[in-house]
């Protein structure tokens, strides 16, 4: 098993679970335990100053909260870019990475570049997401640090597939379905 921390999974064409269908997901831990990422371009319907307050001190306000995945959608994560790794509870690449739980927003003020608020998060078991990437059901890219903060995030999908060149730019002009077309 080699480590896609650090990894945007694509989703391929063939993924049709709505969960995951188009989605760019950012694998912040994988491991022998599992793997888990968030879903980077599923914007909700709420904003962080409607439904999450609390993080109004490191998250505008008038910034949607992300569906960060089918597990847990209650909980919230919120992914940063931290000034020091070390302040981070988990980094998943450079210096992006998740808040701990136990970190209190105010005190992180200053400690964060940008930060983006998730409801609920992606989620393997042991050798789940490893067997998904074997069948081809993900595209692999690595993740750059603006991914994860785009203004408009549901277009990371086809500007990822276009960065990526070849086929994959194909891919992305796709129309979601190919027998309308």
């Amino acid at each position: 098993m080699d480590s896609t921390r650090g990894q945007l999974l694509i989703a391929g064409p063939a993924i049709q679970d709505p969960n995951f269908w188009r989605a760019v997901v950012l694998v912040v831990e994988h491991s022998a335990e599992g793997a888990l990422g968030l879903v980077l371009n599923r914007p909700s319907e709420s904003t962080v100053g409607e439904v999450l307050p609390q993080l109004t001190a490191l998250v505008d306000p008038a910034e949607e909260v992300l569906v960060g995945g089918p597990v847990a959608p209650g909980s919230v994560i919120v992914l940063a870019d931290f000034l020091e790794p070390a302040d981070a509870a988990l980094i998943s690449f450079d210096a992006i990475g998740v808040m701990g739980a136990d970190s209190e927003p105010g005190e992180l003020v200053g400690a964060v570049r940008r930060a983006r608020a998730f409801a609920g998060h992606a989620g393997w078991g042991p050798g789940q997401l490893d067997s998904e990437l074997s069948r081809g059901d993900w595209i692999l890219e690595p993740a750059r640090s603006e991914d994860p903060f785009r203004p408009d995030p549901s277009e990371l999908w086809s500007e990822v597939l276009v960065r990526k060149g070849g086929s994959y730019a194909l891919v992305a002009r796709m129309p979601p379905d190919p027998s309308n077309n």
